[in-house]
């Protein structure tokens, strides 16, 4: 684990194993590269490159306000760079997922292939739809009104964690008590950043979509997402998949929005079936 100098900030970076490269563009906003550790079991077929996005994580020198488009795809076309990778694979999980597409569209040419993970392409499937989900799977009123603060960066920074009390549970497909202990003691390891979360589901994601550029994606691209993704339901991912040219679908049974933690060995041999074709890539 390491710092980097990117673009005038420090970013966190954390880079393991070898073979093909393969950038792991974490969710949120506001947790950070921590949320992607099951993805560690591939360090034996790829060079993997954990990081925290700027204002996010373990990240520091930006400014909230400097979490653009522009910025976040930016910083991860110049870290490809200082890191001497030609091309490399990009995964996105949830938010990680929407900073992949607008990477994907602005830098074309520095992509071997595309995995959209648990993610979308319109905010207004988590902004919108998501609270509706949680009404009809029986979560009570008080906790669907938190979720549509939640999701529209109307929170305040002391209620993360009172959020995720309440309506944390829909993220999975079942929480057994052994699963719940260990996210519990995963998120001991997360650095938290609530103004991360605030500024992006308020401002950031904010009418943001890429539906209708969808088309100008020609690198070889795997939709994969959990059956039971209450932000993110397959009735999405298919419209994801069908605007990506030539784009290959996979929903995973018994998941929800953390497939890579409900189906680890699932989800991990899509991704080396979809990314081991790949030569290698070195720095």
């Amino acid at each position: 684990m390491t710092t980097m100098s990117v673009r005038g900030i420090s970013l966190f970076v954390k880079v393991t194993g070898h073979g093909h490269p393969l950038v792991l563009m974490h969710g949120g906003p506001g947790v950070d590269h921590t949320t992607m550790l099951p993805f560690r079991s591939l360090e034996d077929h790829f060079t993997l490159v954990f990081y925290d996005h700027r204002c996010n994580g373990r990240s520091k020198g930006a400014t909230i306000s400097s979490m653009t488009w522009e910025n976040l795809t930016a910083d991860a076309e110049e870290l490809r760079q200082l890191l001497g990778f030609d091309k490399w694979a990009v995964l996105g999980h949830s938010f990680g997922g929407m900073v992949a597409l607008e990477y994907t569209l602005r830098y074309p040419h520095s992509l071997s292939r595309l995995v959209l993970m648990d993610t979308c392409g319109d905010s207004r499937w988590v902004r919108q739809n998501a609270p509706k989900v949680l009404a009809k799977r029986g979560y009570s009123p008080a906790a669907v009104k938190m979720a549509q603060r939640f999701f529209n960066g109307q929170i305040a920074p002391n209620e993360m964690v009172s959020a995720m009390k309440m309506f944390g549970k829909a993220y999975y497909h079942r929480l057994r008590p052994l699963k719940l202990a260990h996210e519990v003691i995963s998120g001991l390891r997360m650095k938290r950043r609530p103004e991360a979360l605030i500024f992006g589901f308020g401002q950031l994601l904010k009418g943001w979509t890429v539906m209708g550029r969808l088309s100008k994606i020609k690198v070889p691209t795997l939709v994969m997402a959990g059956r039971d993704d209450f932000q993110f339901p397959p009735e999405h991912q298919a419209e994801l998949a069908a605007g990506i040219p030539d784009a290959l679908l996979k929903i995973i049974e018994r998941a929800g929005h953390n497939a890579p933690s409900e189906r680890p060995a699932e989800v991990m041999a899509a991704v080396k079936d979809f990314i081991g074709s790949e030569p290698p890539g070195g720095a």
